[in-house]
């Protein structure tokens, strides 16, 4: 139930108040004047202040000035027999949430009250929201394998600096990670992170994406739309997958880089932009040079300084570890008690082959402790494996059959076909 402090000097006005209150199932707390309110909230937290203007030793207006210091999402309402529109003005400046004069009308105080305790929900959904998007994607680096030092020693050297990073690895092993930590040890962590995907962006649009476009450049550019570069400003742009930019994207994001100055798609004026950038790719992008799908200029713009994140399998020390913290994440989100796991369960994860990294063993953590009993054993662990490679070598005869992919269309409509005319 909702708790409302009243604070106000006159006692039938308090006693009149929290019957009402108590009536509609608030529970109620009250406080003689600006000092007992003080106090008060000192000792334990409110959903909902009522603070009266006029009262001696400390009158409402310098209270709430004390109350936005000490708990300032805790909505005020403020009442007065004395009140006129420039004291409502005046408390509405100091941060109350509405300001009603004696003697109150009952159903405007009533609703007054329900909107505040709706203020106060949503900004405490808010910061759990907050809390909880902060901590999944600002996760620990786990991890004291030789190579994860490495890592570890090269974002601190590099991160209070303004120099570009191009990160590489394998799909999941961790390449945002690095790009988060980085931005969160710079000078500029109280600014953006922008993160684009560039594999996951159309070609034909990822200029749009990165530097925006000007009101009818093409049909569906219906307004101005400031781009990922405008964004970040002040910050830092996070370009993942950067090896499957498309070349003409790739020759305007190389003059972002030389002049620091963007132009909107449909645009002429030049527009500074003050970015830092991070790149990753799970390509060999010296390859890609070589084939002609990237531009040897922006690599060398990108590759100030080179971080290759390993692959889970070439840091197998570091599972015991990773399995541990990601029982306590999983367990947490499931809101469980946290699942123990043998040595012997540990032994046979290590000696997984992690095709799929960090982003991989999650998953299988995930499964086995939803499958598992309350201590996931070397039997669980090797269940798992079993029916992995089962399914796997099941697909692999399957496609070993057929010398290409033609073949294999073939066989799969016809099969379609015979079942379709069973189930007519």
């Amino acid at each position: 139930m909702a708790k409302i402090l009243i604070v106000d000097d006159d006692k039938s006005i308090r006693k009149t108040l929290k019957d009402i209150l108590e009536f509609e199932k608030y529970v109620v707390d009250e406080a003689v004047d600006g000092l007992d309110c003080i106090v008060k909230i000192k000792q334990q937290s409110y959903d909902v202040i009522i603070l009266d203007v006029k009262m001696p030793r400390m009158d409402g207006m310098e209270a709430i000035e004390k109350i936005q210091n000490l708990t300032p999402d805790t909505p005020v309402v403020m009442i007065s027999g004395h009140g006129n529109i420039d004291t409502a003005v005046e408390a509405v400046k100091k941060g109350a949430f509405d300001f009603i004069q004696k003697p109150p009308d009952l159903n405007r105080l009533l609703i007054t009250l329900r909107n505040a305790l709706d203020k106060s929900c949503l900004i405490t959904e808010k910061k759990v929201l907050q809390k909880r998007v902060h901590s999944s994607k600002i996760q620990d680096m786990i991890g004291e394998s030789a190579n994860m030092e490495l890592i570890k020693s090269t974002i601190d050297k590099v991160a209070p600096t303004e120099a570009r990073v191009l990160i590489t690895g394998q799909n999941g092993t961790g390449k945002e990670l690095v790009a988060r930590w980085i931005h969160q040890l710079s000078r500029r962590k109280d600014y953006p992170i922008v993160e684009v995907n560039c594999a996951a962006i159309p070609s034909e649009l990822i200029e749009s994406e990165l530097f925006g476009h000007e009101k009818g450049s093409f049909t569906s550019a219906i307004k101005q739309r400031l781009g990922k570069f405008e964004q970040a400003h002040g910050g830092t742009l996070f370009l993942d997958e950067i090896g499957d930019m498309s070349l003409s994207a790739q020759a305007k994001v190389l003059r972002a880089l030389q002049e620091n100055k963007i132009t909107r798609v449909g645009g002429e004026k030049d527009i500074s932009v003050d970015v830092r950038i991070l790149a990753a790719t799970n390509k060999d992008l010296r390859a890609e040079i070589a084939k002609g799908n990237f531009r040897e200029d922006l690599y060398h713009r990108l590759a100030v300084i080179i971080i290759k994140v390993p692959s889970l399998n070439d840091r197998v020390d570091d599972i015991p570890d990773l399995v541990k913290y990601f029982i306590g994440l999983v367990c947490d989100e499931y809101n469980i008690v946290h699942k123990k796991i043998d040595q012997g369960a540990i032994k046979m994860l290590q000696k997984v082959n992690w095709t799929g990294n960090i982003r991989e063993l999650r998953n299988v953590v995930e499964r086995l402790i939803i499958l598992s009993g309350h201590i996931i054993t070397a039997h669980d662990v090797e269940t798992f494996v079993q029916c992995n490679n089962t399914t796997s070598n099941a697909m692999s005869s399957v496609f070993d059959q057929f010398d290409n992919f033609n073949a294999l269309n073939k066989y799969l409509r016809e099969e379609f076909e015979k079942y379709k005319g069973e189930l007519v």
